[in-house]
């Protein structure tokens, strides 16, 4: 079995014309083709809208000095 990956053109009319030599000499074959598109404009990445999660903590007091109170508690 031979597995070859190529990328080619489809003419105007619609057709697919293959021309792939292979190291088979006359012989019967199976053919399988999977036709997959390619997009010449990249689709734009879906940025997620956090805005949802965002938050705002007020802090009263020195935060570095309750830093410190609770890593001497270890």
């Amino acid at each position: 079995m031979e597995v070859i990956k190529l990328t080619t053109k489809i003419d105007e009319s619609g057709c697919l014309n293959l021309n792939i030599p292979t190291q088979l000499a006359d012989a019967e074959v199976n053919v399988v083709i999977v036709l997959n598109p390619i997009s010449s404009v990249e689709k734009p990445l879906f940025k997620y809208d956090f805005s949802d999660l965002v938050g705002q903590l007020t802090w009263n007091g020195d935060a570095v000095a309750m830093q410190r109170n609770l890593r001497d508690e270890w």
